[in-house]
């Protein structure tokens, strides 16, 4: 009887050994629900099974930003909104006491359009500016974490631990160190706003983006047609006597020159008109140009930093539709837009089918 109990206790023996063999780099603990995981092979970056957060085994607690550096910051937020406020303080009031008499010269009721145009455009611009700089970029959700009765199944997918806040980061959310806050869909941080680019206020973000474009364009017209009223009368003496033995080049050069040396003659108001022209169009090609890269991210699905971090891969479907979803544009304007995404991806695919 000895030798057959002596058989049964060794598999219990084995399976015992096998279990207390696996090494401590292989065993870990899950900061989401605080289980004890173990793993087959080491890994630096592992998934809970039970509540889905995501651990770094290396991550470490970041130190908080020194004084300086976080007084910096403020004070860097704060100079460019000034300089922001200030500047459309300017284009608006200088706009309108520089263009105004050129216009009501053409009609009444030219210029009175003319000081509705800019009323709206000015009120929307200013709205949307404090809308986008004063509203929250948004805050992740307080959620249970920690201790694993608290944390139920998949409570915590795909979270990350943010080493600066020291609390749940939810999925494509990242850390402002300007704001000292954690933010969901964080695109950028504006220091022209002092603010961060995030799912609460990305929206109205792009519409500020939107009437400084419209808003700037409309300056600039005005302004270039207002200075093209009141510029002095130019005379050309050298292209009228030797214009046929000039070269392209030297026709050029002297046609700017002398609207050039025009310009020394201009009063206080043209001035003001050729400098907020040349103002409202370098505006607007800079802001165009952030305007077309924000809406070429929203069209994929994408914001400016997870397309950083993780360039290849698309966070969703690419299409209309994700504009569509962004703006909540109204029905009619929704049908026309998604109509028009089916009808190129038909093609597409109807293309990829013939070759």
């Amino acid at each position: 009887m000895a030798e057959p109990e002596r058989e049964q206790q060794r598999p219990l023996l084995e399976v015992e050994q096998s279990v207390t063999s696996i090494p401590e780099d292989h065993e870990a603990t899950c900061w989401g629900c605080g289980l004890r995981l173990v793993f087959a092979s080491y890994s630096p970056i592992y998934k809970c099974g039970w509540c889905g957060a995501i651990t770094q085994i290396n991550q470490t607690t970041r130190k908080p930003d020194s004084i300086w550096f976080s007084h910096w910051r403020r004070l860097r937020d704060r100079f460019f909104v000034t300089v922001l406020i200030l500047f459309m303080l300017f284009v608006i009031c200088g706009g309108v006491w520089a263009v105004y008499p050129i216009v009501f010269s053409i009609s009444n009721f030219c210029g009175i359009f003319h000081c509705m145009v800019t009323a709206v455009l000015a009120v929307f611009t200013i709205t949307s500016y404090c809308l986008a700089s004063f509203k929250s970029a948004g805050a992740p959700i307080s959620i249970r974490w920690g201790s694993y009765p608290m944390v139920g199944k998949s409570d915590l997918d795909n979270y990350t631990f943010c080493a600066y806040c020291n609390k749940p980061k939810p999925p494509r959310a990242h850390h402002c160190r300007s704001c000292k806050m954690c933010v969901v869909d964080m695109d950028h941080h504006c220091p022209f706003i002092g603010n961060c680019v995030g799912a609460s206020n990305h929206q109205v973000f792009v519409i500020f983006l939107i009437s400084v474009v419209i808003s700037c364009s409309y300056a600039a017209g005005m302004t270039i047609y207002a200075s093209y009223k009141i510029w002095p009368s130019v005379d050309f003496p050298n292209l009228a006597s030797n214009r046929h033995s000039m070269s392209f080049w030297k026709i050029l050069l002297e046609i700017i020159t002398t609207v050039a040396g025009s310009a020394f003659f201009l009063s206080a108001r043209g001035l003001i008109l050729v400098y907020l022209a040349f103002a409202s169009l370098s505006v607007n090609a800079g802001i165009g140009v952030l305007l077309c890269q924000q809406l070429s991210y929203i069209y994929e699905g994408n914001t400016y930093l997870n397309h950083i971090s993780s360039p290849n891969p698309l966070h969703g479907e690419r299409g209309f539709q994700n504009i569509v979803r962004f703006f909540g544009c109204p029905y009619p304007i929704a049908r026309v837009l998604l109509r028009y995404s089916n009808t190129g991806k038909l093609q597409d695919n109807s293309g990829s089918k013939l070759l």
